[in-house]
């Protein structure tokens, strides 16, 4: 869910009552940097610091961004280091420690399983994030955005903390370019380090066919355990319409018959799966299981629970909308950078207002959404077609790319109070993300209240 939104404390309230709890894996490495500079309030991330395995590596992030007390509200945080195809680089080894924390604050107080959530489509940080979390023990991988073909292997192969390669999608590459990502956990740990015994993660990609769980299983470098079976009313991402694309008359993609998952060749496969989007009511999650489902995957409800990582301000605002029944969602085709459809929540003042994004200074700081290119000279460049349009253009961008463009990154950090400040004083807007489904969570609110709990929600699902 976005970056920072399934935290561990929510991951950590449905595992604890027995659901698998998922942290989302993307941008960590941010998330753990600017909690550091506001002075990690309540010591959570220094504790599970205190328990990484490598304490040179721990001690080099605390020193390096821990700022006691916090940053002065109006300065900004310190720039970040962007992930490169060759080299090591710091944002690696913040990579590292960030995956690991996460994952070690979700498991504390339990016993029970907990998952990690990344996208293919930010390929460059994935090895380095992978093998923190297994580091602190997740037990399942979840993928969507992309055919990740090759993760299974990367899964195997780091349980022995060996090296492992990644390929990156690179534009203009040519059949000689060597543009895998390597990654080596002995050049960060040291090679005298005592390593820690590593278990395995289950993979689980997420899928909008049945033939592309088909080619998965196929093509696949390694086992895969199931699938999670996500459609076009979920948040986030969404996968493109199949075939000739129609708009709505508000620009939104139409999703039709083949945008719909065969569940008896999903069956037929024999393998678990999972159903995803607006499946969070007693009624969906009997269908589900009556389908031959082993169960549902749960955003937008858990989204706007107490655990949730949002900011309370928009959290009950949201909620509010959709005890009034006027909840909106609308589905960009064009807002993210990477092609892929994008649901946003339509809130006044945020940056699904046009106006408002409009008055944002440009800029291009985090770059999880960039898209590697291939330079005249063989090197590699990185573009994103919502940084200024100057730059943008002079990497090779086409002006059509342009088009609707907003950075998601920055939006997402603004959703978690992670916001960073802008050159003219100002804090970056929200740019929040919710399924279809927004209006139907106040069947988890009591008596008017906007809160809620995870527990609430597993219980009106499953008493």
């Amino acid at each position: 869910m976005g970056v920072g939104v399934s935290n561990w404390r929510l991951a950590q309230a449905v595992s604890k009552v027995g659901q698998l709890g998922v942290v989302s894996g993307t941008a960590l490495d941010q998330v753990l940097a600017r909690r550091l500079q506001d002075g990690d309030p309540g010591g959570d991330i220094r504790r599970a610091l205190a328990n990484f395995p490598f304490p040179a590596m721990a001690r080099r992030i605390q020193d390096a961004l821990f700022i006691p007390g916090g940053k002065p509200p109006a300065a900004p945080y310190k720039p970040s280091s962007l992930p490169t195809v060759k080299g090591r680089n710091w944002v690696d080894e913040l990579c590292i420690v960030a995956n690991y924390v996460e994952v070690f604050l979700a498991r504390e107080g339990h016993s029970n399983p907990v998952g990690i959530n990344y996208l293919e489509k930010i390929q460059l940080p994935h090895l380095p994030s992978i093998y923190g979390a297994m580091l602190a023990g997740v037990a399942v991988v979840i993928v969507g955005a992309g055919i990740p073909v090759e993760l299974p292997h990367v899964l195997d192969t780091l349980t022995t903390h060996q090296p492992v390669s990644y390929p990156i999608r690179v534009i203009g590459a040519q059949p000689d370019t060597d543009s895998r990502k390597v990654f080596d956990p002995a050049e960060y740990v040291g090679a005298t380090a005592a390593l820690p015994p590593l278990q395995r993660p289950d993979f689980l990609p997420i899928i909008s066919a049945d033939s592309l769980a088909t080619m998965l299983l196929r093509r696949a470098s390694g086992s895969v355990e199931g699938f999670i079976i996500e459609g076009p009313t979920a948040g986030g991402h969404n996968a493109p319409p199949r075939g000739q694309l129609q708009l709505t008359a508000d620009g939104q993609p139409i999703y039709g018959a083949r945008d719909v998952v065969n569940l008896e060749a999903m069956r037929k496969l024999g393998k678990p799966f999972w159903l995803a989007g607006a499946y969070a009511t007693p009624e969906r999650l009997r269908e589900a299981l009556a389908e031959g489902s082993a169960g549902v995957q749960i955003g937008t409800a858990f989204a706007l629970c107490t655990e949730s990582g949002l900011v309370p301000e928009a959290r009950r605002e949201l909620v509010r909308l959709a005890l009034a029944g006027t909840a909106q969602v609308y589905t960009d085709r064009l807002a993210s950078p990477t092609g892929f459809p994008f649901k946003v929540a339509q809130l006044p003042g945020s940056a699904s207002d046009p106006q408002v994004y409009a008055q944002r200074h440009r800029v291009c700081d985090m770059g999880y959404l960039r898209e590697v290119y291939l330079k005249e000279d063989g090197g590699f460049g990185y573009r994103c077609a919502a940084e200024p349009e100057a730059s943008f253009l002079a990497k090779g961008g086409k002006p059509e790319e342009l088009l609707g463009r907003k950075c998601i990154c920055n939006g997402l950090l603004a959703n978690i109070g992670l916001g960073q400040r802008l050159p003219d004083g100002r804090k970056e807007p929200y740019l929040l993300t919710l399924g279809d489904a927004m209006n139907d969570v106040g069947r988890f609110c009591t008596n008017g209240s906007l809160d809620y709990t995870a527990a609430d929600v597993i219980r009106h699902l499953i008493g």
